[in-house]
């Protein structure tokens, strides 16, 4: 049993995400590694190891300032996932393995276990894009659709449930969280979602799979303003776009950066500090 935990606090997202990437590619590989919202404006990365040996080697490894501390012999990987509890977000139940034989195996229900990589929906960003997608495939059909930056690959397994028949595709920019993302849509019984590792959106096989006529992007408002050109050309006219990882005041800019390719904003939706948007491309 893992004896030593390891965590880091920060303000910022983006070194929090980082930190849990490198922690997540340490070897020897360290157990749940968690990347948790800690209020409002801050950020937790949790991760357990072996030996306090192995916690300082992975803390220098990966150039952190992190706190190390020693932990009673007990299961404390199960009892992190445990402390989660399911999330309901419309339709969808998303729980982790702990509690797999209280919610069952229903149309509804995806398995996704913390600590693999950024997504499990008790974070507002996925949250945000649960309920999008639920609204939406009530509301409309989808041939093709794209989950941009999948991590945990939560949003893409959510859209190929509510969507029988469809096309999906996953891409991400980080190898890992593509073959997390594979895993967990074979532990959810789904083996025609597309998994692609790509920058962007300029991968062949993306390029191929366009237009798509939902994509969904849950990143960072910075890339996401950066990609906005090349989302408008993925995306058939007509076609329907959820992004989140939104903070609330960065809403303004993004909605811009996409209104000026093209797009009109249907819905925006506010979880916290979090904004998720509903956008469409005109026809």
């Amino acid at each position: 049993m893992p004896t030593t935990k390891l965590s880091l606090r920060t303000d910022d997202l983006s070194a929090a995400q980082a930190f849990e990437y490198a922690l997540q590619s340490h070897e020897p590989p360290l157990d749940a590694v968690t990347l948790f919202e800690d209020g409002p404006t801050a950020w937790l990365v949790e991760a357990y190891a072996q030996s306090r040996a192995e916690a300082e080697d992975a803390v220098r490894a990966v150039g952190a300032d992190a706190e190390i501390e020693e932990l009673p012999d007990l299961n404390w990987v199960a009892i992190s996932q445990a402390a989660l509890p399911p999330v309901i977000a419309g339709r969808f139940t998303v729980h982790g393995s702990h509690d797999k034989d209280r919610i069952g195996r229903g149309p509804g229900s995806i398995l996704i276990d913390a600590g693999e990589a950024f997504g499990t929906a008790h974070h507002a960003t996925t949250l945000g894009c649960l309920l999008a997608i639920d609204g939406l495939t009530r509301r409309g059909r989808f041939r093709r659709v794209l989950d941009l930056g999948c991590g945990s690959g939560v949003l893409a397994i959510a859209a190929a449930r509510a969507l029988p028949g469809a096309e999906v595709c996953a891409s991400d920019n980080d190898p890992v969280a593509v073959a997390v993302a594979r895993g967990n849509a074979e532990a959810n019984g789904n083996r025609s979602i597309s998994f692609v590792c790509a920058e962007g959106l300029a991968h062949p096989i993306l390029r191929q799979a366009a237009p798509f006529d939902l994509v969904i992007a849950n990143i960072l408002a910075g890339p996401l303003r950066m990609l906005a050109g090349d989302v408008a050309v993925a995306l058939r006219r007509g076609g329907s776009l959820v992004l989140s990882g939104i903070l609330n005041p960065e809403a303004p800019a993004v909605i811009a950066a996409y209104m000026a390719h093209g797009f009109i904003l249907r819905a925006r939706r506010q979880i916290g500090e979090w904004t998720t948007l509903t956008l469409q491309r005109r026809g």
